[in-house]
């Protein structure tokens, strides 16, 4: 599980930094900025990753505890 979650975690910060310079660089060529969407990716992926980070935490935990 735990092997899954890191990759997990890994592909999601890769895909914000692909993500991220990929509409830096359409925005400089068109001009245009697509807020709705980037807010929208963010949520996603931030999401997942603070989700698996909360798994890991509390999975942490209760072997501790």
């Amino acid at each position: 599980m735990r092997r899954s979650l890191t990759k997990y975690v890994v592909f999601s910060i890769a895909m914000l930094i692909v993500y991220t310079l990929a509409e830096i660089i359409l925005s400089v060529n068109t001009g245009i900025s697509h807020d709705t969407l980037t807010t929208c990716f963010f949520a996603c992926f931030g999401g997942e990753i603070l989700s698996c980070a909360l798994i890991k935490i509390f999975k942490l935990k209760g072997a501790n505890g």
